[in-house]
């Protein structure tokens, strides 16, 4: 088995459906975007220290960074990394060995527990075609035992994102500003839109409006700092653009369906 990094590709790809009943394992650190694709395996792709996009043939999603995605076998998708992550894992799981259980039928981006963050970190020791009886085989026998018991809450909210080559500065304008005062009348000269076209144009590309999106952005970002757990929650909520706790604390309640300060793995 390998031990370095593998640089990704999209001749990685058919690697991974080569040995029907084996798991396999790659990592990279090199930033990608695959074309869209399916394989015969369940994946898990969690980014340590970044966040990315995954496209499915009618969705997108951004997935945050402490999160992990779980992809079905046969489900068409591509993933995009768009941030600087420290490394990507990817981790495939034969359909034969999934048992009969709604987590492994459904696409999902789950909070990475503690107990699952320690584990992906340590499949760094392997890479490639992952036999019975080989190293890492039995830890990757637990981590799939242990998904559906452990990610039982999927990230509440999906956050859309588009290819718009006219919108998507803007996104990323709201991604790295997010704790400042935003607004569309500010924003869209900034950009070369009226504030008119603006909205139109995130109605018709995002299938919201601006300030919902804003809303889940924030929310979004606030539940990557409560993750990460060195800060409370009134820093948090000035980092995310509130100017009090209580409007932060509200907002997280209306989207996600608990206070900021019962959200817990």
């Amino acid at each position: 088995m390998k031990k370095n990094m593998e640089p990704v590709n999209d001749s990685v790809l058919p690697l991974v459906d080569e040995v029907p009943g084996c798991y396999y394992i790659w990592h990279t650190k090199a930033e990608f975007r695959h074309k869209m694709h399916t394989h015969n395996k369940g994946q898990l792709t969690y980014f340590q220290g970044g966040s990315a996009f995954l496209h499915t043939n009618d969705k997108s999603y951004f997935l945050p960074a402490r999160h992990y995605v779980w992809v079905p076998p046969g489900m068409p998708h591509y993933l995009e990394q768009r941030d600087t992550a420290y490394s990507v894992r990817n981790l495939y799981f034969p359909a034969l060995l999934l048992k009969k259980q709604p987590f492994f039928d459904k696409l999902g981006i789950y909070p990475a527990s503690n107990l699952i963050y320690e584990l992906l970190l340590y499949t760094e020791n392997w890479i490639g075609n992952i036999h019975k009886g080989a190293p890492g085989y039995d830890l990757l026998t637990a981590i799939k035992s242990l998904l559906p018991e452990v990610s039982k809450q999927p990230l509440p909210i999906a956050l859309p994102t588009t290819d718009n080559l006219k919108l998507r500065p803007v996104l990323r304008y709201l991604h790295e500003n997010i704790s400042e005062k935003l607004s569309m009348p500010e924003l869209a000269p900034q950009f070369g839109f009226s504030e008119r076209s603006l909205y139109r144009l995130f109605r018709t590309e995002m299938d919201i409006s601006f300030l919902q999106y804003l809303k889940m952005l924030r929310v979004i970002k606030g539940i990557e700092m409560l993750l990460k757990a060195d800060q409370n929650i009134s820093e948090i909520a000035f980092k995310t653009g509130y100017e009090s706790i209580s409007a932060f604390s509200n907002t997280f309640q209306q989207i996600v369906g608990m206070r900021p300060s019962e959200f817990k793995l």
